[in-house]
């Protein structure tokens, strides 16, 4: 351990910690990223069931505001 402390000051310990936890976190999205999305390539079906899951179906024709009401009151002030 003698040795160790000659070459590492305690000052880069933290930054060992940070890159580490950097590290791991990158490692476990890739890893994520590989288990978790269809491999589409290989199944068109599969893909498309996964694209068109029902949130993207029920939101597919709506208009595209949070508030609709406060949106119409501030565009269009003759109607109210």
């Amino acid at each position: 351990m003698a040795a160790a402390n000659r070459w590492i000051r305690p000052e880069v310990y933290p930054l060992f910690a940070a890159t580490g936890l950097a590290v791991g976190i990158c490692g476990f999205q890739l890893v994520r990223n590989i288990c978790g999305n269809p491999e589409v390539r290989d199944n068109f079906d599969e893909g498309h069931k996964y694209k068109e899951r029902a949130l993207r179906k029920y939101v597919r024709n709506r208009k595209l505001e949070i508030m609709p009401s406060l949106n119409s009151f501030f565009t269009d002030p003759q109607n109210n």
